[in-house]
C-alpha cells in the first residue's frame, strides 16, 4: 500500500513540470575519469575545472587556438579551464600567445602529473593566471618548460 501514494506523488510532480533525476547516484565525470579513457599520445582542454566540458584534443602542436585551422576550433581560446596530458613521450606546454614564436608567458603540464583540475590556481610564466587565457600549445621535453601546472 506505500507504493500508491509514492507513485501519485510522482505523477503529481510530473504534471506539474517537476523533473525527476533517473538515477541520482551516477556522479559526474572527473579528470581522474577522463585520463584513464584519454587516448595515449594525446592532449586535452576542458572549458570547466575538473575536466568538463572537453574544448578539444591533439597529438600535434596547435599554434592558434582561435583559427579554426587546427585541432582546436575559433571560440577555444581562452576557454580552458582544466588540461590533461596523456602524451607518450613528451610534456605539453601551454601559452596565453599565439604563433610559431611560442610567445606570452607559458606553463607546463608534465606526463607524470597527468592533469591540472583547476587552472585557476595556475599561472603562466608572465604571471598571468592560466584560467582561461591558453592560446596555444606545443610538445617539448621537460628542459623546456620554466613553470608547471599543477
Amino acid at each position: 500500500m506505500r507504493k500508491l501514494p509514492a507513485a501519485l506523488t510522482v505523477l503529481a510532480m510530473a504534471a506539474l513540470g517537476t523533473v525527476i533525476p533517473v538515477s541520482a547516484a551516477h556522479a559526474a565525470e572527473t579528470c581522474s575519469d577522463n585520463y584513464s579513457a584519454a587516448r595515449a599520445g594525446y592532449m586535452y582542454a576542458y572549458d570547466s575545472v575538473d575536466c568538463v566540458g572537453q574544448l578539444g584534443l591533439s597529438y600535434l602542436d596547435d599554434e592558434n587556438w582561435g583559427n579554426s585551422s587546427q585541432s582546436f576550433q575559433g571560440t577555444d581560446t581562452n576557454k580552458a579551464s582544466s588540461i590533461l596530458n596523456k602524451g607518450n613521450t613528451y610534456e605539453v606546454q601551454f601559452f596565453n600567445g599565439t604563433g610559431t614564436g611560442w610567445t606570452g608567458g607559458h606553463t607546463c603540464l608534465s606526463r607524470n602529473e597527468g592533469y591540472a583540475s583547476d587552472l585557476t590556481n595556475n599561472y603562466f610564466t608572465s604571471g598571468y593566471s592560466a584560467n582561461n587565457s591558453i592560446s596555444s600549445h606545443r610538445w617539448v621535453s621537460a628542459s623546456t618548460c620554466d613553470r608547471w601546472a599543477t
